[in-house]
């Protein structure tokens, strides 16, 4: 879908990257390494985004750090595209519906990053979580979207004792 839409590839990753997450921000050589293409190449991404004013630069030493800006108007959109493509749509669509008691999803690691890693570390936490309905949800959420899904459930007490553990990791709440 982004193909069709986006002919620079290095471009579409920025987009995944920095629009999955708005609160991951990355530098030019960063992002370069990152994505194996020339820190040129990735210059006029960044500069051609920046200009548009669908990225903030904020200097920092001797970096410029990149990071999707969340007041543009068109940020939303973007950001449900990229969303969408991903999946994360459709799997909070599955998580939420009638598998129980939800008090909060977190998405762990590499996605949490902006990294299309193609599997999707999620947490979810609450009481009487049905996770049978979760596996047989997930299955499908997986084949829609061509990533695997792993998931963790814990209770809110459970969680309350331990989150700083899992929190430490790279993670992204989205309900």
């Amino acid at each position: 879908m982004l193909k069709e839409l986006f002919t620079s590839k290095t471009r579409i990753k920025l987009l995944l990257k920095l629009f999955l997450n708005p609160g991951v921000s990355s530098y030019l050589r960063e992002l370069a390494a990152e994505f194996d293409v020339s820190p040129n190449a990735m210059k006029e991404e960044l500069d051609g985004l920046s200009d548009a004013g669908y990225l903030n630069k904020k200097k920092e030493g001797r970096y410029i750090f990149y990071n999707a800006n969340s007041s543009h108007p068109f940020f939303p959109e973007i950001s449900s595209i990229v969303r969408k493509y991903i999946g994360i749509d459709q799997i909070l669509e599955y998580i939420l519906s009638t598998i129980g008691d939800v008090d909060s999803v977190y998405v762990l690691d590499d996605y949490a990053k902006g990294i299309d890693s193609g599997l999707i570390d999620v947490l979810i936490i609450g009481d009487d979580i049905d996770s049978d309905r979760i596996v047989d949800l997930c299955a499908k959420a997986e084949e829609a979207i061509q990533r695997k899904i792993r998931f963790m459930i814990l209770g809110t007490e459970e969680f309350s004792k331990t989150s700083n553990i899992y929190l430490k990791r790279p993670n992204w709440k989205i309900v």
